[in-house]
């Protein structure tokens, strides 16, 4: 690549533009529907985790049910054992104390019954929420499977044909020097439309239209410099037409001489 003459460089940059042209062609064929598929997978993934996590709340208020009735039983037996030392009591003040105890274990009977009645009522919204993330997964899932079946079909046709465009970029690339490359390469992300390497057409250049002097024109003619437009950057590598002529100013036209009319 050292001893590349201007003309070569030029060649091997439109050689590049060309394969890239036709890999952005196969690629828009696509349009947003790698991005919508991504979009999708990402969102049934959010779908599924908040789905996890409901159930493991619901679980949880199971647990707290189930702890709940375990402590009323508890405090059942224990009423039970009072109400049975009570009959056996000697004076006042142990009746009173078992009283108290008997008193403290129905009030542990209620709270646990007004905790088992708000997990289930929480149990019941839950099996709401899950229900509505289970329809929204059913649902995306099968926008999911339609948009993956279009890109599918998509890539089926295009596939083999990105793979050779993409090899034969390789062995292109390698005929470019690195900072040539590197510029190019930079050009290429900044412009809408990926011409970084355009010819001259009808005086103006491809992509931007914009007019292109004479003498510019001359030089990338002879190709002994790598012409750089200075609106866009673009490389400007070859021109499609004859040199761009200035329109000769037209001739007057010349004054009739009229007959002098005779006195």
């Amino acid at each position: 690549m050292e001893n590349q003459t201007v003309a070569q460089k030029l060649e091997a940059l439109v050689k590049l533009q060309s394969i890239d042209s036709k890999l952005d062609e196969l690629r828009k064929l696509r349009g947003d529907l790698p991005d919508e598929v991504q979009d999708l997978e990402d969102e049934m993934e959010g779908y599924k985790t908040r789905q996890s996590r409901f159930e493991t709340e619901l679980k949880d208020l199971e647990e707290v049910i189930k702890k709940n009735k375990e402590g009323i039983k508890e405090a059942e037996k224990l009423v039970k054992k009072y109400n049975d030392q009570q009959k056996n009591v000697k004076n006042n003040r142990e009746f009173d104390a078992i009283t108290k105890e008997i008193e403290l274990q129905e009030l542990e009977v209620q709270m646990c019954e007004k905790r088992i009645k708000e997990a289930k009522e929480k149990i019941e919204a839950k099996k709401i929420e899950i229900a509505g993330i289970e329809t929204l997964i059913k649902d995306k899932a099968e926008d999911l499977n339609t948009k993956k079946d279009e890109l599918n079909d998509i890539l089926g046709e295009s596939q083999e044909e990105e793979r050779k465009l993409l090899a034969e970029r390789e062995k292109a690339t390698k005929k470019i020097e690195d900072k040539l490359l590197k510029h190019y390469d930079r050009l290429r992300r900044s412009l809408s439309n990926g011409l970084a390497v355009v010819r001259v057409v009808r005086g103006a250049a491809e992509g931007c239209n914009i007019i292109i002097p004479p003498q510019k024109i001359a030089e990338i003619r002879e190709k002994k410099k790598i012409v750089i437009d200075e609106h866009s950057g673009r490389i400007l590598a070859d021109v499609d037409m004859g040199p761009v002529e200035e329109e000769k100013p037209k001739k007057a036209a010349p004054v009739r001489r009229t007959k002098k009319a005779s006195a």
